[in-house]
């Protein structure tokens, strides 16, 4: 391999590194060489899913949610200094990494500053309209002008419906140079004999992440289901422990993630769309409770529900008892979709 693609996936959450994984195999199965560059708790995924491959370390965004969700929107502003700054600090460190380097492409996976004039440059992303409340054509206006500074917007969805991403990946109006690219999973379905009544899958920000995870520990130690949390917390050892019904991973990866969920009859989760595109793929009937504030996950949880797809509720809503009327939703199913990476990696080859 001696073409070089860059691989910056936002940590922000881990969702946007994970549906990277896919995307770095492909480019290695088509004889490119990616170079993985984040921050925090994503390059930490990435290096432990892809131990061998060069990484680099970019500035951190430093995102950090709001206690009360009805303050998201007040925190994301005050957040919006350091996101600038950020954005800045990453446009530098991309001049001085092409500088020593030699690349071929990058792909930055919502790192808005991660790209460069002389080369060829894709931007990853399912927010074409960013939900803000009543400032949502504001920011998708100011979303929307980062993105047009790159050569290419994969939108990681079906073109037309049925979808998952809706008006997010789907505006009426959009004049961004768009390829869509179906949903991207690292994950394949597998008959499995169930081992667990219920998985819980944490991740995101904090304080919310913990929040959840203290909610949830409250109503299932209650239970006597058979249940297995994965905290989300990428750490450098993996640690498991069994607490009365409880099994607790820190974090689990690859293989064994994809096993615990084949084998799991339910799902609770926060509503990504990283993790309803992995639970599509994986068939999956779950529960989701999005991040208290965050305007896209609402969405996308209230999407799932009136379509009788998936259940949701708020998080200070939860209780065990919202989990009694899981027969009325059919659950999530993939879309048969062969991604051709041959042709979507062409645009890096012929330049």
């Amino acid at each position: 391999m001696d073409k070089k693609v860059l691989v910056a996936p936002l940590n922000w959450g881990l969702g946007h590194a994970t549906r990277c994984i896919p995307i770095i195999n492909a480019l290695i199965e088509e004889g490119l060489e990616p170079v993985i560059a984040s921050d925090g708790a994503a390059l930490a995924l990435l290096k432990k899913e892809f131990p061998s491959l060069q990484t680099k370390e970019l500035p951190s965004y430093n995102i950090e949610y709001a206690k009360k969700g009805s303050n998201f929107k007040l925190k994301m502003l005050l957040n919006s200094p350091k996101i600038a700054h950020a954005i800045s600090a990453e446009k530098k460190a991309i001049k001085k990494l092409m500088e020593q380097e030699e690349f071929c492409g990058i792909i930055s996976d919502n790192r808005m500053g991660v790209r460069h004039k002389k080369i060829p440059s894709v931007f990853i992303t399912h927010q074409l309209t960013v939900l803000s409340g009543n400032t949502t054509s504001f920011s998708t206006k100011l979303h929307n002008k980062y993105i047009k500074k790159f050569d290419l917007c994969w939108v990681p969805d079906m073109a037309d419906d049925p979808n998952l991403s809706g008006e997010l990946g789907h505006p009426k109006k959009s004049n961004v140079p768009v390829t869509y690219l179906g949903p991207l999973s690292r994950f394949e379905y597998k008959a499995m004999p169930k081992k667990y009544d219920i998985m819980v899958l944490l991740s995101g920000p904090e304080p919310q992440r913990t929040l959840l995870e203290q909610k949830l520990f409250r109503e299932f130690e209650q239970s006597d289901k058979s249940i297995v949390f994965v905290q989300g917390i990428i750490e450098d050892t993996h640690k498991t422990y069994v607490k009365n019904n409880i099994t607790i991973h820190n974090y689990l990866m690859g293989k064994e993630l994809e096993d615990t969920i084949n084998s799991s009859s339910l799902i609770i989760s926060r509503s990504g769309y990283t993790t309803v595109m992995d639970l599509a793929k994986l068939k999956k009937k779950a529960f989701f409770i999005p991040t208290p504030g965050q305007f896209e996950q609402e969405y996308l949880a209230q999407r799932l529900t009136l379509n009788k797809l998936v259940p949701s509720c708020n998080q200070h809503e939860f209780t065990l008892k919202k989990l009694h009327d899981l027969n009325m939703y059919r659950g999530l199913s993939s879309f048969s979709t062969d991604i051709d990476y041959r042709e979507l990696f062409h645009f890096f080859q012929s330049k």
